[in-house]
């Protein structure tokens, strides 16, 4: 069924439904510069590694994934992803970025050490004074800063960025906190230029996806076409409300019997009688414990590649299919 909206539609050709994108509620407009221009749509998604471009190409939303990603374009905010390991999380922005020719998915990567200073910007005053071999002159500080892909994605680019913040239940208690003033006033400070802003106003910092330079004034950053942020979670742990309240929130389900199949056609082409049983074998597995769809897409290719036999078949989908958490019966309990 073809989407009713006008600017992410899931259908995954690439289109410039963005150019149709309303102006923002006055509660999330922003009026960051000087204006740069995003990278070439050519410089997107197919530009990048073959796992990417078949990652965006092949994902399959649904209609509850295509309004969600939609509103938080609307409404300028960030989407929450939560669902079980496998269900495309982290492939969704990178098919939104290529539908939508938004360049380039900017990726953090989330870990347990993770701070807001990592995403937005990083600074090396050891190579700072190593490479002048005396007393730093004011004016080079530029030269060892270089912009994270959070710092990267609030440029202020005429066209949104896609960033993915993969994992953020990974993080530390203090990091969704700290992430929320950043996202809700789409601006942030980097101190070491603005000590200097006096006598050196402007500074040009590398940034997290290119070798090119982007100009910073005053040493303050703001957007001026809010990113496209999409924060995945595996469920892992709970969020403040304040948080909550400030995001979309997309969760994704296990695949219907309907969809799944379309994600392997999507993934391996049409389903012959071999990886139509391994499908079946999948949705009975479903009601013991958690599975990932990854998992039954790993067991057809290899049937596939392997030619193995329906014996084979069987004892191959117990190695490669097994409960990632297995639910408890009620007398478990």
């Amino acid at each position: 069924m073809p989407s009713l909206w006008p600017v992410y539609s899931g259908a995954g050709q690439p289109h410039d439904g963005i150019a149709k994108l309303p102006a923002p509620p006055p509660w999330r407009a922003f009026d960051g510069g000087p204006p740069l221009r995003p990278p070439a749509a050519e410089e997107g998604i197919d530009a990048v590694s073959p796992d990417r471009v078949h990652r965006a190409r092949s994902y399959r939303a649904t209609e509850k994934s295509i309004r969600l990603v939609n509103a938080a374009l609307y409404l300028r905010r960030p989407l929450l992803v939560t669902g079980p390991p496998g269900s495309g999380k982290s492939s969704l922005p990178y098919a939104v970025a290529r539908e939508l020719r938004l360049g380039p998915v900017l990726r953090w990567n989330i870990t347990s050490r993770a701070t807001l200073s990592d995403g937005l910007y990083q600074y090396d005053p050891l190579s700072r004074l190593y490479a002048a071999g005396h007393e730093p002159a004011e004016g080079d500080i530029e030269h060892h800063l270089r912009l994270g892909p959070l710092g990267t994605a609030l440029l202020p680019y005429e066209r949104p960025r896609v960033l993915l913040i993969d994992e953020i239940d990974k993080s530390d208690m203090d990091l969704p906190n700290d992430l929320l003033n950043i996202l809700e006033e789409g601006q942030y400070e980097i101190p070491e230029l603005v000590r200097v802003a006096r006598q050196h106003p402007e500074s040009h910092l590398m940034v997290t996806d290119s070798d090119l330079r982007a100009p910073v004034r005053q040493g303050r950053v703001r957007c001026r076409a809010f990113p496209f942020v999409v924060l995945t979670s595996n469920g892992e742990r709970e969020f403040p409300p304040a948080f909550l309240r400030r995001c979309v929130t997309l969760d994704l389900k296990q695949p219907k019997p309907d969809h799944l199949k379309d994600i392997v056609r999507a993934h391996l082409g049409e389903l012959d009688s071999d990886a139509e049983d391994l499908v079946a074998t999948f949705l009975g597995r479903v009601g013991g414990g958690k599975l990932a769809t990854d998992q039954l897409l790993n067991a057809i290719y290899l049937t596939r590649a392997s030619g193995l036999g329906a014996e084979s078949r069987s004892e191959l989908a117990d190695d490669l299919m097994p409960y990632l958490s297995r639910e408890l019966d009620s007398d478990e309990l």
